[in-house]
């Protein structure tokens, strides 16, 4: 078989099977209905009854098709059609413009994993649920390639079996709800009854033989007062066992050693529980509350150091401990908690809504299976697991919301005024590890703990902000074919001052089926608490020709803040906040109720967008002399980095949604969904290389190619294809989907020769439910056609050793087989 036909059979094969689908349900369709099996009812028809959205508006009779701004509704059906049991993967594979690569031995990149909404940064997007603020983690991504040096919101804490329907709102929203808002919405609807209730079992595993995977969930619920209220429960229990796709190292003398490094999924176990409830104390005053508990315990593994059985000279000093070598392995343990609780009403027509709101991560990290070089060299022994430190992130909100419709004499409609104000709080502590896992002494030995150095007191700190905001929204229809939103806000953080946000939406309904929609903003966002005053030490390789200015390999990396005396001597400074400006104008198509169309196109610019600097090296000659004229020596790390407010950023692009559903005879059915995006990135201005770094030599570069060109731009495909059908023929509904991801850019650091480009690549999930009763039975396939991305170039690979670019969006762990078995009442 010739390679391109290898290459394109697999996609004829799946659109095949898609076409079989529409075939069939056009055959059945043709024929006369049939008897429904005993004690089975056929499906009704149905209408394309739409969910009433609650995101970026206020206005209590907005719907997906209907609303001013591109928002995506995903139901909880949707999201369980694949055998992921993680939110952001699932939501990525329903809305084209949000991505979710996969990261693995990455440290805590690989312990939470970020999500980006129309190519940008994890943080530019804000996640709420039930519409309350979420609170980010306490891990700030370090390494790794997208989201490096965010500190995002973990969307795995909230239990999937909890989930009504989620709307994601693609435009900027910061008028709406503040900070963090520039590229969109992520709101998580929970469910709201006390009748439903199911019970679910999930297991997998990939074809590759690893990667175990179950999951355990139940959400039910019950009254509270007869009929004034309810209480729902979620809980979920699962587990992820690792795989592991790295090679064996090529160079003569290392390949006999097999394979020793692990590259691949993170081994995790997960336990989450939500509570959500509502009770009418009057007819008009209503309590509502929803808390959640969750508990993640992960294992990411560091860089495999070689004994003293490779042909390599090596430091004597791992001869003591691990004579063969030794795999770091991080353990880090997750806590997540939150609460609100509210009071809503209504009174003589105004409708208002209190509310308390407390949530936060700490994460407790360790080193296991390692040591520390400066304690063997000083002490002549020294532990093999180390407890790295404590991280905290906490965040408080009091929240007032008043609206009402009024009716103004010269509009045809009612004007919806929404008001109100937040208070916030946001709080973040680093608390030190133990001694070993950080002390470096002054042998000029390297310390910390081998893969992850602990934080040390130079790194523990407790720090805090807060924010007081007020908005105010007018939302109406001008005539009976214009409607109209007008939002404002202002902030006033005690860190770094006002701001103030605006946004204007229009939409023009030229016929009951055909409309245009446009809106304009302004958005801002705060430099994370993290951001502005985290510190760590971390193990990363370098390759040849590295900015440290040494020979390739494994070497520590110190994140410092701004305010680091080394960091401002070689040239930080102090951050401001982003501020961006969004269009979009596009048009919504529902010429009937099978069938809506949607076409957006926007632009995004970010100035004073917020990044991690490239590593800056503290090894050279002239930087160590330039540091000990001013008093620094003895460092403990080879090169340093630290956040920049790096320069100007524009996104833009184009969103296509669309679906058909075709009713047949019987009570048949097939469901056609057609989603599509393509963005483009590019970095518009760099603020200028520091003198002091011009100075000391041409590897001095605060921002590298690859930051510049990369990291700040084409990190995530520019183009991203989904086209799912669903039949469905009383017991038995079956799904393919097929994902095209478009291709993604490696870009080297110094030299457009050292960029690698990975080609576009065909993904196809297939998956069959038969229903019976109260029962539901699921297999399925994921990658069904075992598809990986193209390998790493030779001369970046590693010597063989990780084949696959963590960039991927899709991964590289091949085809996953699973089964499900749902109990539902």
């Amino acid at each position: 078989m010739s390679k391109r036909l290898g290459r394109i059979a697999p996609a004829l094969l799946a659109t095949a099977v898609l076409l079989a689908l529409s075939t069939a349900a056009s055959a059945q369709d043709a024929q006369p209905s049939a008897t429904s099996d005993a004690g089975t009812q056929a499906k009704p028809k149905a209408k394309n009854l739409q969910t009433v959205v609650v995101t970026g508006t206020r206005a209590g009779n907005r719907t997906e098709s209907s609303s001013l701004t591109p928002i995506d509704v995903i139901s909880a059906d949707v999201l369980k059609q694949t055998g992921t049991i993680d939110l952001p993967q699932a939501l990525a594979r329903s809305v084209p413009s949000l991505n979710f690569p996969f990261a693995p031995a990455s440290d805590t990149f690989a312990f939470q994993r970020p999500f980006q909404l129309r190519g940008l940064s994890p943080d530019q997007v804000l996640v709420l649920v039930n519409g309350k603020r979420w609170h980010s983690g306490a891990l700030l991504l370090s390494l790794g390639q997208i989201g490096q040096g965010s500190q995002g919101i973990d969307l795995n804490t909230i239990p999937m079996s909890a989930i009504d329907h989620v709307e994601v709102l693609r435009d900027g929203a910061s008028a709406q709800y503040g900070s963090d808002a520039l590229a969109g919405v992520i709101n998580i609807i929970l469910k709201k009854d006390a009748e439903h209730g199911q019970v679910q079992l999930s297991g997998g595993e990939y074809t590759a033989g690893d990667g175990r995977q179950w999951q355990g969930s139940s959400s039910f619920g019950f009254p509270l007062g007869g009929d004034r209220g309810w209480m729902r429960l979620a809980v979920e229990k699962s587990n992820q066992s690792p795989t592991n796709r790295a090679g064996v190292d090529r160079r003569p003398g290392f390949t006999e050693l097999g394979r020793k490094f692990q590259y691949g999924v993170v081994s995790f176990k997960n336990q989450n529980v939500l509570l959500n409830t509502e009770y009418n104390l009057t007819p008009s005053v209503q309590f509502y509350a929803f808390g959640h508990y969750g508990r993640r315990v992960g294992e990411p593994r560091g860089f495999f150091r070689y004994g003293t059985n490779t042909p390599s000279p090596n430091n004597d000093l791992i001869g003591l401990v691990y004579p063969d070598g030794f795999l770091p392995k991080e353990h880090g343990v997750s806590i997540d908690r939150s609460l609100v609780a509210g009071l809503r009403g209504e009174a003589g027509g105004w409708h208002w809504d209190i509310s308390g709101n407390y949530g936060g991560n700490r994460v407790f990290y360790s080193t296991l299976n390692t040591t520390n070089y400066a304690m063997l060299n000083d002490f002549g022994s020294s532990p093999t697991g180390f407890h790295d430190g404590t991280l905290t992130a906490t965040q408080q909100t009091f929240d007032v919301d008043i609206s009402k419709e009024m009716a103004v004499g010269w509009l045809p409609n009612p004007v919806t005024v929404s008001f109100g104000t937040q208070w916030l709080r946001q709080a973040y502590k680093v608390e030190a590890g133990e001694l070993g896992s950080y002390y470096v002494g002054d042998s000029g030995v390297r310390g910390g703990a081998q893969g992850f150095a602990g934080w040390g007191p130079q790194d523990a700190m407790s720090v805090a902000r807060h924010d007081l905001a007020e908005y105010v929204q007018l939302e109406t229809n001008l005539t009976d074919k214009l409607g109209a939103s007008l939002a404002g806000r202002h902030e006033d953080y005690s860190d770094f001052g006002t701001t103030t946000s605006g946004a204007l939406s229009l939409r023009y309904d030229f016929t009951d089926t055909f409309a245009l929609r446009g809106s304009a903003s302004t958005g801002f966002r705060a430099p994370t608490l993290g951001q502005q005053h985290y510190s760590e030490t971390t193990s990363a390789s370098f390759g040849a020709g590295n900015s440290l200015g040494l020979p390739p390999g494994i070497y520590l990396r110190g994140l410092v803040p701004v305010d680091n005396p080394i960091a401002q001597l070689l040239g930080s400074e102090p951050l401001k906040p982003e501020k961006s400006r969004n269009y979009t104008f596009g048009m919504v198509w529902n010429p009937n109720d099978a069938f809506n169309l949607s076409v957006d196109l926007y632009q995004i610019t970010v100035r004073n967008r917020i990044a991690l600097s490239s590593s800056i090296s503290t090894s050279t000659p002239a930087v160590r002399d330039y540091l000990a004229a001013n008093g620094i020596t003895n460092l403990q790390y080879s090169g340093i980095a630290y956040f920049t407010n790096a320069g100007d950023v524009r996104s833009q692009g184009v969103d296509v949604v669309s679906s058909f559903r075709n009713d047949f005879a019987g009570g048949a059915s097939l469901t056609s969904t057609l989603a599509a995006t393509y963005n483009k990135n590019k970095v518009t201005d760099i603020r200028p290389n520091p003198p002091v770094l011009d100075a000391l030599g041409a590897i001095f570069v605060r921002l590298n190619r690859s930051a510049t060109k990369g990291l700040l731009a084409d990190t995530a495909p520019r183009s991203k294809v989904i086209l799912t059908e669903t039949y469905n023929n009383g017991h038995w509904t079956l799904t393919g989907s097929a994902t095209r991801y478009g291709r993604i850019t490696s870009y080297g650091s110094t030299s457009y020769l050292d960029d690698q480009v990975y080609p576009h690549k065909w993904l196809f999930d297939l998956a069959l439910s038969y229903d019976r009763d109260n029962w539901t039975f699921t297999v399925g396939g994921d990658n069904v056609f075992d598809t990986y991305p193209a390998r790493t170039r030779e001369d970046s690979d590693q010597n063989g050793v990780f084949p696959y670019s963590s960039s991927s969006p899709f991964g590289f762990q091949g085809a996953f087989v699973y089964g499900k078995v749902t109990y539902h009442w």
